[in-house]
């Protein structure tokens, strides 16, 4: 057994034999031994003054920090009208119509994800926010003075400098980066969920209970665990059965080493009925194909109808309850 592989089949043998310990435990006492509630401030946060998430808001609408002006952020991340902050699209389309290479993951709660990206290749929310701007396949704009040039044209100066009050120039790539942030750190989701690891025994009903027994018992708590019931840790995509998709080798192109080939971010599961389609490449178009497809490849089982839909029933508890804009309603 290699060391790397060892890394990443052991702590799922060690989630697998915990769940499996807890046969004379009530539900509730099972569910907070493997997640907590999601928090109420992300870290930094409280340094965001409301000039700079207002800020932020609205340069997450901006289709003037695209190239040709059909796109902003909110393009591929939809938080109009209570959205779940993606595009329902395997991959997204860029500006140009080009074709992207994963699929565009939620922006609800992702200040809370160890790094940003399916590949990890950033750590922070303010990392995350330059780069769709510059990339070829997202928003395509060729430099940071076309940014500038464009944001002033549109009237921005006087909402920069009351966010950046001490700054003679204020319109810079690191200033839009750090309102953007600010604005996604306003995205923590709401669910019932929560309300039941906070004592209220009886938000979510008998049947979603038992759905979140057998999400435990099957051992999907090995990678979905936490707050975010995901996006803590990193795991190979494929690693009892490979995963069809071999052309993505996820981490690895971004570290250069062979022992990341086919590692991805493991994605959150907060509101996860209302992002399909599902996985880095989209490719799984319905729920109950992640979920069977997921239990096959990660954990080398198959799952009956049964424990699909018990499964399912227990994300119903994860639906975010919470809209980015309330006035909208």
């Amino acid at each position: 057994m290699t060391k790397h592989f060892a890394f990443t089949i052991l702590p799922l043998l060690y989630f697998v034999g915990l769940s499996q310990s807890y046969t004379h435990a009530s539900t509730h006492e099972i569910a907070l031994s493997f997640f907590e509630p999601l928090p109420a401030v992300m870290q930094g946060a409280e340094q965001d003054s409301a000039v700079l998430i207002e800020l932020g808001k609205k340069l997450y609408f901006e289709t003037a920090l695209s190239i040709n002006h059909s796109q902003s952020c909110n393009s591929c991340h939809n938080l109009n009208n209570g959205a779940a902050g993606v595009d329902h699209l395997p991959v997204s389309i860029g500006a140009l119509a080009s074709i992207g290479d994963r699929n565009a993951p939620t922006t609800w709660n992702a200040g809370l994800h160890v790094a940003q990206f399916w590949d990890g290749r950033v750590k922070t929310l303010t990392q995350q926010a330059k780069l769709p701007i510059f990339n070829a396949k997202e928003m395509a704009m060729t430099s940071e003075s076309q940014v500038i040039e464009r944001l002033y044209n549109q009237g921005y100066l006087a909402a920069f400098k009351r966010a950046f009050s001490k700054q003679l120039l204020p319109i810079n790539i690191e200033n839009i980066a750090h309102a953007l942030a600010a604005f996604q750190r306003t995205l923590i989701s709401k669910d019932r969920f929560d309300d039941y690891l906070t004592g209220d025994k009886g938000a979510i009903n008998q049947s979603e209970k038992e759905g979140l027994r057998v999400f435990i018992e099957k051992g999907c708590v090995a990678c979905h665990n936490g707050a975010l019931l995901g996006g803590q840790l990193f795991m190979k995509m494929g690693i009892v059965h490979p995963y069809p998709n071999k052309k993505d080798k996820g981490k690895a192109q971004v570290t250069g080493n062979p022992a990341d080939n086919y590692f991805f971010k493991v994605p959150s599961l907060r509101n996860i009925l209302n992002t399909a389609p599902y996985f880095h490449d989209g490719a799984a178009s319905t729920i109950e194909q992640a979920i069977e497809d997921t239990a096959w490849h990660q954990l080398g089982i198959k799952l009956n109808t049964q424990e699909v839909k018990a499964i399912k029933a227990f994300f119903n508890t994860l639906n975010n309850q919470k809209v980015a804009f309330p006035e909208q309603r």
